[in-house]
């Protein structure tokens, strides 16, 4: 199953995360092995350092190009029209796929300087971005960790919505406000540590609920994204927990929906 973005690219719904995977063999065997399991959506970024061991997984997986969905993102230290292009052809080469589904700006601003106003930055690295699209180097473009001012400050100079923003989504952290305005305007929402970056996997209410569905945590916590329209991102190393967190074909009732929403500041 998958979304459809506003361009009408479809997305499988379920993403693996690559972050903190290291390049080389644990990134080569951890994709190969997500994509044996089923995964159809991988997604790195320029940060991460294995963007060369994720294309090569996905080259050696036999499976059709137009079969895999890979996202990777531009290092959020980039603001400028020249760099943008840059870390694109680097992305590109390392990958080795042919286009890339999906590149995102990995943040509105440096790592180092959080918070500070870099739109004019991420204004002309957009523009360069909407070169990319239009030259279907990349088959979509989005944003990540932008909030709604972000988001609107960039819409207002260039011509292409972003067709997705990645920000962290969990329970307990919703992001409501910029969730809730991406949706309206048919921005897709996946959210990345979707287990809390493992601290949920504690938490008694949660693990509760988990076992009167006969799931894990991590499943639940999963199709809890799915449940609000938000593309989940888990990622793992360990086989049985990459195709656990695979079976999410399942509902939540409402009522427990509801519980976990009030859950907020809990993990």
């Amino acid at each position: 199953m998958s979304f459809a973005l506003s361009n009408d690219v479809s997305i499988p719904r379920l993403g693996f995360g690559t972050w903190q995977i290291p390049d080389g063999e644990a990134a080569y065997e951890v994709v190969t092995e997500a994509l044996r399991l089923g995964y159809r959506h991988i997604d790195t970024a320029r940060a991460y350092g294995n963007e060369e061991s994720v294309g090569r997984a996905v080259r050696d997986s036999g499976i059709a190009r137009e079969e895999v969905f890979v996202t990777t993102k531009l290092p959020a230290e980039v603001k400028s029209h020249a760099l943008a292009v840059e870390a694109f052809e680097g992305s590109s080469k390392a990958l080795d796929l042919g286009w890339i589904d999906l590149y995102l700006i990995h943040a509105p601003w440096p790592w180092t300087e959080i918070g500070k106003d870099h739109r004019a930055g991420n204004i002309e690295v957009w523009k360069a971005m909407e070169g990319f699209y239009a030259s279907g180097a990349t088959r979509s473009i989005g944003v990540s960790n932008f909030n709604v001012k972000d988001l609107e400050s960039l819409r207002s100079d260039t011509d292409v919505t972003p067709h997705a923003n990645q920000i962290m989504w969990f329970v307990g952290n919703r992001q409501a406000e910029t969730t809730e305005y991406c949706q309206a305007e048919g921005i897709l929402v996946e959210g990345y540590s979707p287990l809390a970056t493992g601290r949920i996997l504690q938490n008694p209410e949660v693990q509760g609920m988990a076992d009167r569905y006969g799931k894990t945590v991590a499943q639940l916590c999963i199709r809890y994204l799915l449940e609000h329209d938000v593309l989940p991102l888990p990622k793992s190393t360990t086989p049985s927990r990459i195709a656990e967190n695979a079976d999410v074909d399942w509902q939540l009732d409402a009522a427990d929906v509801a519980y976990l929403d009030g859950l907020a500041n809990t993990v």
